[in-house]
């Protein structure tokens, strides 16, 4: 069902990176026009010269395309540096109500007045009838009375004194209109009904709902949705905090895990369930629902939720998703070593052991190198003793003319080990890290078959001449 009445807008800036907060607002604002049967509007505020990049615009695109919010699934995008007139018709039309003024204090000029660094300001300049001049920035009047209350279908209807909000801004001393006017009049022009965004913005609201009432129109309906904190409970900072969605794709989560986990940052599905099919997410949605309570971005929980849906993907699905990483100029190997049907033959033991699809590199790499990559750690704690040299020897002696297979491999090492009084795991330390370089990975004898006889000899040997 359509209801072409509803209009949701997400409006994010372009920063150089994708917030994982304007992911889940991203989330929350699809995922409410899908249920209304409206439209999702992308606007991007981009009147900041610095931050109005070509790229940095398409870095939203595409993080958005990766959750699934293609182009086919919003209206737009739209530019709020498109409709700059339309922002100052606004202006002065609210000075000539009287609902706005010009004002030329400087924040030094307040603070002499008030005798406070901390007070706001003062209203110096409401009635000087000060005109256009350069410098001179506008103050919307805000009203010495009553309170502003904000519908909110998270946080109820939270008010606001008038007297405790200051005559704010609405265009600077250059002339350029703040974020405040231009969103109240953007939101005008493409006909919002709804906006949802983070707690941030919460104070904002009280001032743009003041603008929308001079301007003489109805304000959207507002939903504040909690500020994403980390460990420490600090809100998250992308100078401090792993925060930017393209570092989180790059290393290899999948796009249906991070999506499934943004929703559950604030909201929950019936059941205590965590790990929820994408249409049920949509369905059972509601912003009503929402917790206004902080909510914990969870990396190590976002990395189980990773894993759980690597392992819910078929083989094939799984295989064709990490060939990117595989075939990427970053790997280890050299160009030509790369074999699919070698990586075929682990795939299975792959998918079950790594967390984000990056990790398959450094888990397969030992079957492209032409020498493994040691873990100098690894191979002394395993190298370390005197039964390493002894159980590496017989290894050779007795792997030259086995049956090669992962069974034959185990319960032949397990003969050697037995021999010097050893359980498994003490044994075939020294032999995993000569033949794969490290203490952990795959399973060692389904590795030593795919491998083959030739190259696992030959790293037996070579660990065999380093210990001399």
């Amino acid at each position: 069902m359509t209801n072409p009445e509803i209009r949701v807008r997400f409006a994010p800036s372009p920063t150089g990176m994708f917030h994982v907060g304007n992911a889940r607002s991203a989330l929350f604002n699809w995922v409410f026009a899908r249920q209304s049967g409206g439209s999702l509007v992308l606007r991007i505020e981009d009147t900041d010269a610095e931050r109005s990049k070509p790229e940095w615009v398409q870095g939203i695109l595409d993080a958005m395309a990766w959750l699934g919010i293609d182009e086919s699934q919003y209206e737009g995008p739209l530019f709020q540096s498109d409709y700059a007139g339309k922002h100052w018709e606004a202006i002065d039309e609210l000075l000539a109500d009287g609902r706005a003024y010009y004002c030329d204090c400087a924040r030094e000029d307040v603070i002499a007045r008030t005798r406070s660094s901390h007070q706001g300001y003062d209203g110096f300049c409401r009635d000087r009838g000060l005109e256009f001049g350069d410098g001179r920035a506008v103050r919307f009047r805000t009203p010495d009375e009553g309170t502003t209350v904000v519908v909110d279908l998270v946080r109820g209807k939270p008010e606001f004194e008038n007297a405790l909000i200051e005559d704010f801004v609405i265009a600077r001393g250059d002339g350029s209109p703040v974020f405040l006017l231009a969103n109240v009049v953007d939101d005008m022009e493409m006909g919002i009904t709804h906006v949802m965004r983070a707690e941030e913005h919460l104070p904002n609201a009280p001032k743009q709902e003041l603008v929308w009432e001079a301007l003489g129109a109805q304000a959207p309906t507002w939903a504040h949705a909690p500020i994403l904190v980390n460990e420490k409970r600090q809100k998250l900072s992308k100078r401090r905090d792993r925060v930017a969605l393209e570092d989180f794709r790059a290393e290899g989560y999948v796009a249906e895990a991070m999506r499934n986990y943004l929703m559950l940052l604030g909201w929950a599905p019936s059941d205590d369930r965590e790990i929820v099919p994408w249409d049920e997410i949509v369905s059972e949605f509601r912003l009503e629902d929402v917790n206004p309570s902080p909510a914990f971005f969870d990396i190590k929980k976002l990395q189980a939720f990773n894993g759980d849906y690597i392992r819910a993907m078929s083989l094939a699905e799984f295989t064709a998703v990490v060939q990117p990483w595989l075939a990427s100029d970053g790997v280890p190997w050299s160009a030509g070593a790369y074999d699919p049907a070698v990586f075929d033959a682990v795939a299975e033991l792959v998918q079950t052991r790594i967390v984000l699809l990056g990790d398959v590199v450094e888990m397969v790499d030992f079957l492209f190198l032409d020498e493994p990559a040691i873990d100098e750690a690894a191979w002394d704690k395993a190298m370390r003793g005197g039964h390493a040299a002894d159980i590496l020897k017989a290894a050779i002696e007795r792997y030259e003319a086995i049956d090669w297979n992962a069974d034959t491999l185990k319960t032949t090492l397990e003969g050697i080990g037995a021999g010097h009084g050893l359980k498994l795991g003490k044994t075939q330390a020294p032999v995993r890290v000569a033949v794969t370089g490290s203490r952990v990975g795959l399973p060692l004898f389904e590795s030593m078959e795919v491998l083959g006889r030739e190259r696992t000899l030959e790293r037996l040997k070579a660990a065999m001449a380093r210990l001399g």
